[in-house]
């Protein structure tokens, strides 16, 4: 009677009639556990009114296994449906999304993209003539070439590039004619692949270049397109 007893504790069950009924069962087998332990009840008598309780017990487990089991593919339907309902709504936010960033996608794709970036220090001759240098010490500019890729979408024309060179420190090398930028070039565009350079004059009175590494960027207006380093010695 006490494992029957414990048995129908581990019953669970969220049906309220069902709860009621293990309640009442419950309540049964402590007062037949009383009338054992107390004498006031035969042994014969006891067994059957046990086998009784047994019997129910196992109904109540069975019914509430089928029930578990309706419970769990309910849910697991359920669950199902959400997720195909967030899908849905998943997919029409996107759509809406892409309608919306339409514009903002051809416009971005509109924007200019550069390749092969090579920058160097540049030494001007006593003739004019340019030569490469590495040595921070001697580069009188700093050259940056690239090749600006085809793009068929973009808006042909001029196109505004600016050379922003940066130093270790993040300072940048300022031209007092280029706004804030340390060169700026203007590019006639035809959508087709075009070969670039552009150079940044060192003034050696307020911005003596040293040794270390130099960040190279190129942008069209504010948009940056490509970037590059340069090792000085």
């Amino acid at each position: 009677l006490e494992k029957m007893r414990f048995s129908y504790d581990t019953l669970q069950t969220e049906n309220s009639m069902m709860i009621a009924e293990i309640s009442a069962q419950r309540d049964r087998i402590d007062g037949l556990l009383t009338k054992v332990k107390n004498g006031n009840w035969a042994l014969g008598r006891a067994k059957k009114e046990a086998e009784t309780l047994r019997t129910i017990m196992k109904g109540y487990i069975v019914t509430i296994d089928s029930v578990n089991q309706l419970n769990k593919a309910l849910a697991e339907e359920n669950i199902a449906m959400k997720d195909r309902v967030e899908e849905v709504q998943g997919l029409n936010t996107l759509l809406e999304e892409r309608q919306e960033n339409m514009a903002e996608i051809i416009e971005a794709g509109r924007v200019l993209q550069c390749a092969a970036i090579e920058a160097m220090g540049v030494r001007i001759l006593s003739s004019g003539r340019q030569r490469e240098t590495s040595r921070a010490d001697r580069a009188d500019m700093i050259k940056v070439c690239f090749t600006l890729l085809e793009n068929k979408i973009a808006e042909p024309g001029n196109k505004v590039l600016n050379l922003r060179v940066t130093d270790l420190e993040g300072n940048v090398l300022l031209s007092n004619n280029d706004g804030g930028y340390s060169a700026t070039r203007n590019i006639d565009y035809s959508n087709d692949r075009l070969d670039a350079c552009v150079f940044y004059s060192v003034d050696i009175e307020t911005n003596a270049l040293i040794s270390g590494e130099y960040t190279v960027e190129i942008l069209e207006q504010e948009v940056l397109i490509g970037s590059s380093v340069l090792n000085l010695r």
